[in-house]
């Protein structure tokens, strides 16, 4: 019996249930808002790979096997899977073609049974060492370029420091942390490199080099915040006027943060309907304010919605104002809540370990500049509001 041929003809049914068994399975989170193509990335090559190792008649095609597992680690890897998640595809992939061919493998002979069975499961295992080898690939490129990022920022917030010892102390705490985890693991993959010895595609390496990039992402974060209040401050950001379609801004800036909400099972509502026709202000800028605002909501609200408004007002005036339920602002802290460094805790809740406690200091200081205001509405435990008002006419 010719199960190669059973294979290509069932390949279509096979890769539509294992789609519908990886978007169910709740170990494979990163699936879900991926698009049908998306989520089916490589994996045709491999089936239509696996039909000619099957086959008698047909050359075996393993070298198409390394190349489209090869390609579909990179891609997961960009799409921020983590290595459980990737291992966890192809366990189901397995599943799903054993259940498809279960009632013709029965016919055939033990002989055929052995060989077939034998086949998938070394193509599968194949196709993950081949995935996670690149998946590994991927993130080492990663990581060099954080590397690279980093250092030419360091060499920046080095002038910085030397100019400003007001905040030092404390910059260095909260640098200290991150910087140490990088150093140390980069050093552990540098020495492996000077042995000239692969790293193991195993989940403890996998998870030291996300260590690593996780780490060297949140002190980017940092320094990039730090570099755009030291710029503020010194007056080195000037403004571009230009005439901006909000809306469109808006729902840029809500998409690109839709993973991060859509990973706590928040909702973000965009009412939009009232914002003024292209208003003249500065796009990059009033995009990090509106980033700032909506992170900053996402950040501290564990469930419920987040909720976007822009709007025109009376005097000539608009609005864009961003609602949460989240924990919500005490009203002692209100008023420091735009100074640098500072972070809302208290003793059953500390801060964040990701807040850098810039980010609201940034964003008053961005809407000063495009001559606008910012109000704070909020209750603990209900949530908050902050609003951006801004003139339609811009006066220098």
């Amino acid at each position: 019996m010719d199960f190669s041929q059973l294979l290509a003809e069932k390949t279509d049914i096979i890769l539509d249930k294992w789609i519908l068994a990886v978007r169910k399975d709740r170990r494979i989170e990163s699936a879900d808002d991926l698009s049908y193509t998306a989520v089916k990335d490589h994996i045709p090559d491999v089936l239509r790979a696996m039909v000619t190792v099957l086959s008698k008649s047909q050359d075996n095609d393993i070298q198409s096997i390394v190349t489209a597992s090869f390609q579909h680690g990179a891609i997961r890897a960009e799409q921020g899977f983590d290595p459980a998640e990737i291992a966890r595809e192809y366990h189901l992939l397995r599943t799903v073609i054993f259940d498809a061919l279960q009632a013709d493998l029965l016919e055939g002979t033990p002989v055929e049974i052995i060989r077939s069975m034998r086949l998938i499961d070394a193509i599968i295992d194949e196709a993950i060492a081949r995935c996670f080898k690149s998946y590994v690939e991927e993130r080492l490129r990663e990581l060099k370029q954080l590397q690279l990022s980093l250092t030419l920022h360091n060499e920046e917030l080095t002038r910085l420091i030397s100019a400003n010892q007001e905040y030092l102390s404390q910059l260095a705490h909260e640098l200290k942390h991150p910087l140490t985890s990088i150093i140390g693991y980069s050093d552990l993959f540098l020495r492996q490199q000077r042995r000239k010895t692969e790293i193991k595609d195993n989940y403890t390496n996998l998870e030291h080099i996300e260590r690593v990039l996780r780490n060297g992402r949140q002190l980017l974060h940092l320094i990039n915040d730090v570099l755009e209040l030291s710029r503020y401050e010194a007056g080195q950001i000037k403004i571009q006027l230009a005439p901006t379609h909000v809306r469109e801004l808006i729902d840029n800036v809500c998409e690109m943060l839709e993973p991060l909400a859509a990973g706590k099972n928040l909702q973000i509502v965009v009412d939009c309907d009232r914002a003024p026709e292209k208003p003249l202000t500065d796009s990059f800028q009033l995009q990090q304010i509106v980033t700032n605002l909506i992170s900053n909501a996402i950040r501290y609200t564990e469930s419920g919605t987040i909720i976007i408004m822009c709007q025109m007002l009376e005097n000539q005036r608009w609005a864009i104002a961003v609602s949460d339920t989240g924990v919500g602002i005490a009203p002692e802290n209100q008023a420091q809540i735009f100074e640098p460094y500072f972070r809302v805790s208290s003793s059953d809740r500390p801060y964040l370990p990701d807040s850098t406690g810039l980010g609201l200091a940034i964003v008053s200081r961005l809407v000063k500049l495009l001559r606008g205001e910012i109000n704070l509405v909020s209750q603990v435990g209900v949530g908050s509001t902050f609003t951006v008002i801004f003139p339609l006419e811009f006066e220098f």
